[in-house]
């Protein structure tokens, strides 16, 4: 037996959402649907009934695990696969994966038949989880990243939304004449204050307290690094979040953001388009967003010289942004 790694368990651990983007699809009769001819999003909402956004992450999904095909806009039925997932077909698999759709609810209990008093985490206990996770996501190409973001001689950081601050440590640790200024939550700077303690760069971090979707951000900033949040955010919070990015930074500091950058299809890179999912489910209008998305809204926010630093597969897709001198 192969060996598992970090990446296989976590690859393990997520499976679900690729089986649960395809059982939706099935559940949706959408192979059905398209198998005759490629439909527009306006016409398969039509047909089905559905939220027009939601349906659209979802059609983006499918396309990007090799179900659909997505052209000039519109779906079909990806060929090779449609002979087991149209509904009536001599070779339809459709059967089997409804009563796999039906098995789902069930096997979600699993926890709770093992354990029946087990109560899910919330509060404190859910927080801490999250926070944790995004650590364990982060710490291994945290350091890769930020050598890619690069320090460009700034010497103060705003990690917005810096979590546990992995990256503000990663950035210390690359560039020693710099200082940082964490901003997050008021429970999770005190996770962060544990951390950044013991690893002995306390003194050269002030902790800032509060909510970046309302509140001021500290000023005074030549760099900030935006990781992981602009996918919880609607396009109209994330150009709010840029205003306030841009009223912390200095003439001439530079704003860099860490996320999924979507193909302008929508369909690639493959886990993007998945967690967009994620976000649909998660979030109030979260989603994943494209360069020119991202470039736009930076760019009303009053930002100049925006590109795409590098793409990338795992949410390691960086783009930056200057405030003018």
């Amino acid at each position: 037996m192969t060996p598992h790694t970090p990446d296989s368990l976590l690859a393990l651990a997520r499976n679900f959402m690729e089986s649960r983007v395809f059982l939706t699809g099935a559940e949706l009769d959408l192979f059905t649907l398209l198998a005759p001819e490629p439909l527009s999003l306006d016409e398969v909402t039509s047909k089905t009934g559905a939220d027009r956004r939601a349906l659209e992450m979802l059609l983006d999904a499918l396309a990007a695990q090799g179900l659909l095909v997505k052209e000039a806009g519109r779906w079909r039925t990806e060929p090779t696969v449609a002979p087991f997932l149209v509904e009536g077909a001599e070779r339809s698999v459709l059967p089997m994966v409804f009563h796999a759709a039906n098995l789902w609810n069930n096997w979600s209990e699993l926890t709770r038949k093992v354990v029946p008093r087990r109560a899910d985490a919330a509060g404190a206990e859910f927080l801490a989880a999250f926070i944790g996770a995004m650590h364990v996501v982060a710490a291994p190409q945290a350091d890769v990243i930020v050598a890619a973001v690069g320090a460009g001689g700034a010497r103060r950081l705003l990690d917005v939304g810096g979590a546990s601050g992995t990256y503000t440590l990663a950035f210390l640790r690359a560039n020693p004449g710099m200082t940082a200024t964490l901003f997050d939550r008021p429970p999770v700077v005190e996770m962060a204050r544990v951390g950044l303690g013991a690893a002995g760069v306390l003194p050269r971090v002030t902790l800032a307290g509060g909510d970046f979707a309302t509140d001021p951000l500290p000023p005074g900033h030549d760099l900030a690094f935006v990781s992981a949040i602009i996918h919880q955010n609607s396009p109209a919070e994330n150009l709010a979040l840029y205003k306030r990015i841009h009223e912390a930074l200095v003439p001439g500091g530079r704003v860099v953001i860490r996320d999924h950058v979507m193909q302008p299809d929508r369909t690639g890179p493959r886990a993007g388009a998945l967690f967009a999912i994620n976000m649909l489910v998660g979030t109030a209008s979260g989603g994943t967003y494209t360069f020119d998305e991202i470039a736009g809204g930076l760019a009303r926010a009053g930002f100049e010289r925006v590109r795409l630093v590098q793409a990338g597969e795992r949410m390691d897709a960086l783009v930056e942004a200057f405030k003018a001198p």
